[in-house]
């Protein structure tokens, strides 16, 4: 038999096997509930309960787990054994149908933003049918929400979850419109491709900062770095190949599309991407691949790094979130078609995404901002913090075309000849991928290149899903009422292009002249998270989540606050390590270096030589030792500062302002003494070490 079909989705509890454990109008009532968004029969949960416990033993497992997505930004369980005492002392096992729609973990001890106190502990959690249940590690996985005993959001999936009803409820009305009277449902799918770092896991656990923080807080950048590109898209090294295979089998188990893996642009970087699913699922499985890479690696004396900037001077990663609508009835809702200026039905849907790209384009950048994406972003390796739109060459003339009220001619697709007889003529495509651009259209799709590859990808996709869905809302408010809705429609059209065209941009994104030019058109640079936090409370946003029933206004304030809080404290632990760091290892071994090249001098003084040579040496390390130590006390002194403001929004600024320059001036320092100082004095593994040494 095929592995990959042997093992896929053998830990899962799918649609195949509930069509085969369940009773026949169970089965029909539950699957309603998770393709239509029927609501849920509560009167079918034993029965799926018990059928599920009874899978998950005859698969190995021993215990359950409510699987939820707190705001920490991994994943969350507890673990409860499916065993229960009899009346005459022995064991059974069991799992009713309140434990399999409701747990209660301890919601006072998650990041709540101040929605909840220390003592108010209460929290529940509740089934998510929509996402089916998994088996890991001998324990069935249960997906769930996350709410308080008030019931405040306190986690990311419950949000994402009511975008995408509200952005089903807006697409309905348009495709109404259209006369897609067979469309009854509609979902937005996701493909989030996967950037990574493997580097050996014994050198890894040399390194604090990697330990500590997933970034090397100081390093000095190695002779080669990416500058030859011979590792992009370059032969996997057999312990890589190894891993990635390790990798694939066990995320097809989870039934997670595991589909394309390759050398990324940094040495030992790499990328994985699935094949696209509703965004729900689509979430849940991006959580489990990041979990799984870093639980593989271990496996190959591996360490995985998901931190998007793990070194200075090469590439860092991101999680390219493709993003697209599709009906019920297989259509693509963002399928341009041979001749995109008369696909109206196209249009409206295109033009609402650049309407909702251009007027929620702060909403959007807030929710990739992290003290590690902060530290990607603007580099010659991903977007900068300007949102902007690519559409590509063709569809940037179909709508200049309806701007100016013009005719278009489609354009045939051209051939490429390669100029190789027995080479086939290659179809070229309507538009080039702009790998510099933070949002591209690519054929039937938007791709959201700005998240960060550690990230969970609940947030943009809420903010995308519910921003567009505002869009769509304004759109058939207007086209309901029309009397003549072609017209209407085209009018419609002209307008939204001409008021939203400033988001567009179809050139090279890293240069100067775009971001003065950004400027001019009003487009906003937010470059620091510090920066972009703060607008999740901006009138505008509240009125958004509020309207589509995302978030109420204290859980939007207590979001910002959690951000702000994880921001701060990530930067402090930044801090602190890289002052041990300094103090504890690389100072003490420099000075120790410098008093032995001292001796040596000495002997070769001593007998007549000349030890000109190691006197500069020692000159140069130790006004670098002692350079660096003053650096240090700076950033010591800028670390007590900050702790002593009061607002998480003030010791954002402060660390963006004044610790961050401390920072990169110790670093700055301390490179150059590595570069400075004997090999075998160094107290770290190197960056050579950690790129080219798997």
């Amino acid at each position: 038999m095929n592995k990959i079909l042997e093992v896929f989705g053998s830990k899962v509890f799918n649609d195949a096997v509930m069509r085969e454990r369940l009773p026949k109008e169970i089965y029909k009532s539950l699957r309603k509930t998770i393709s239509e968004g029927k609501d849920l029969d509560m009167t079918m949960a034993n029965v799926v309960a018990h059928a599920m416990k009874e899978w998950a033993i005859e698969n190995g497992a021993t215990h359950y787990t409510h699987w939820f997505q707190p705001m920490t930004g991994i994943t969350a369980e507890k673990h409860d054994s499916f065993i229960v005492s009899t009346d005459i002392g022995g064991a059974a096992t069991s799992f009713t149908w309140r434990q399999l729609i409701k747990g209660e973990p301890d919601a006072s001890s998650f990041p709540s933003g101040g929605l909840r106190a220390t003592f108010e502990a209460r929290g529940y959690t509740a089934w998510d049918p929509t996402s089916y249940a998994f088996i890991k590690d001998d324990t069935l996985c249960i997906p769930t929400v996350f709410c308080s005993y008030g019931g405040e959001v306190l986690d990311k999936k419950t949000p994402l979850l009511r975008s995408m009803e509200a952005l089903n409820k807006q697409v309905l009305r348009i495709t109404k419109l259209f006369g897609m009277d067979d469309v009854v449902r509609t979902v937005p799918t996701v493909g989030a491709e996967q950037e990574y770092f493997l580097v050996d896991e014994k050198l890894f656990e040399k390194r604090k900062d990697l330990m500590f923080t997933g970034r090397t807080l100081l390093g000095a950048s190695a002779p080669k770095g990416q500058e030859m590109g011979d590792h992009y898209f370059g032969t996997i090294k057999p312990r890589v190949a190894a891993f990635m295979r390790d990798l694939d089998e066990e995320l097809w188990k989870l039934g997670i599309y595991a589909k394309t893996e390759h050398n990324e642009g940094a040495p030992a970087q790499h990328e994985l991407a699935p094949l696209f699913e509703d965004a729900n699922t689509a979430t849940d499985h991006n959580q489990l691949t990041m979990e799984m890479m870093k639980k593989v690696a271990k496996r190959h004396g591996l360490a995985c790094l998901l931190h998007e900037k793990p070194f200075y001077g090469v590439n860092g990663s991101g999680k390219h979130n493709n993003w697209s609508i599709s009906t019920n009835t297989g259509v693509n809702l963002f399928e341009p078609g041979n001749d995109p200026y008369n696909n109206i039905r196209f249009l409206v849907f295109f033009t609402a995404v650049i309407k909702a790209v251009d007027e929620y384009q702060d909403l959007l950048r807030l929710t990739t901002a992290s003290a590690g994406n902060e530290c990607r972003l603007g580099g010659h390796e991903a977007p900068p913090a300007i949102i902007s739109m690519c559409l590509g060459d063709d569809l940037y003339e179909v709508l200049e075309a309806i701007e100016k009220g013009e005719n278009y001619d489609a354009k045939e697709k051209s051939k490429m000849d390669i100029g190789v007889k027995a080479l086939p003529n290659l179809t070229r495509d309507g538009t080039d991928r702009n790998r510099t651009s933070p949002f591209a259209f690519t054929g039937n799709k938007f791709e959201f290149r700005m998240p960060g590859s550690s990230l969970s990808i609940a947030d943009p996709n809420t903010a995308l899903n519910t921003s567009v869905a505002e869009a769509l809302c304004q759109f058939a408010d207007r086209l309901e009422k029309a009397e003549d809705f072609e017209k209407e429609v085209r009018i419609l059209l002209k307008e939204t292009v001409a008021k939203h065209k400033r988001i567009l941009f179809n050139g090279n994104n890293y240069s100067d002249e775009w971001v003065k030019e950004a400027e001019r058109r009003g487009l906003l640079n937010l470059k620091s998270a510090a920066d972009a936090i703060g607008k999740y409370v901006a009138e505008k946003n509240i009125a958004l989540f509020e309207k589509h029933n995302i978030f109420k206004e204290s859980e939007i304030y207590s979001r910002c606050e959690i951000e702000y809080d994880n921001y701060c404290k990530t930067k402090r632990i930044e801090a602190l390590i890289m002052v041990e760091m300094t103090k504890k290892q690389i100072i003490p071994a420099v000075s120790a270096a410098v008093a032995d090249m001292a001796k040596s001098a000495e002997v070769i003084k001593s007998v007549g030589g000349t030890n000109a040579v190691e006197v500069e040496i020692i000159k140069n390390m130790s006004a670098l030792n002692v350079a660096l130590y003053k650096k240090v006390e700076m950033l010591e002194k800028a670390i007590a500062k900050c702790d002593k403001l009061e607002s998480n929004a003030d010791k954002a600024a402060y660390y963006r302002d004044c610790v961050n320059p401390a920072m990169e001036e110790v670093r700055k320092v301390s490179d150059e003494l590595e570069k400075n100082s004997p090999e075998e004095c160094w107290p770290i593994p190197t960056y050579a070490e950690l790129l080219f040494n798997v």
